[in-house]
């Protein structure tokens, strides 16, 4: 019997803890998995030698490859690792700058060959959260936050 209540106790915690998500972990989480994927796009675009792109706009964080033309933007799809993702909710997704200047929300951000990108960031934000991802020129990938909204 004993072992019946310790049983029901567990599955119960775990459920609380899977309905009761904190938005500010869900943040912190979902920026790591983030600038991760970015670390790893700007290495991949350097040995493949390829110009790749990334965007996040409302829920939805894209990695592009520019066609064999040089003219347009392909979504990514041959790679688990930066295959087209939604956040989950209650986050959202924007672009913030990039080279200094601020970015149209649909903007794709590239990742160039040769290593020497200009700086940009991205925000993932909640409605009380809100985290900045940023890559600087010597390609290293940072976050700040989750802070408050409003700080």
């Amino acid at each position: 019997m004993l072992v019946v209540v310790v049983i029901v106790g567990i599955v119960a915690g775990l459920v609380t803890a899977q309905l009761g998500a904190d938005p500010r972990d869900l943040a912190a989480r979902e920026s790591r998995r983030f600038a991760g994927a970015l670390e790893y796009a700007a290495m991949r675009a350097q040995f493949r030698r390829e110009v790749l792109g990334v965007s996040a706009m409302h829920r939805a964080v894209r990695f592009w490859r520019r066609d064999a033309s040089g003219e347009r933007w392909q979504l990514l799809d041959d790679d688990d690792a930066l295959r087209a993702y939604e956040l989950a909710e209650p986050l959202d997704a924007l672009a913030l700058a990039y080279a200094g200047g601020a970015l149209q929300p649909d903007a794709v951000v590239p990742l160039r060959a040769s290593g020497r990108n200009e700086p940009f960031a991205f925000a993932l934000a909640t409605p009380a959260w809100r985290s900045v991802i940023a890559l600087d020129p010597l390609n290293r990938v940072s976050i700040s936050g989750p802070e408050a909204v409003g700080r």
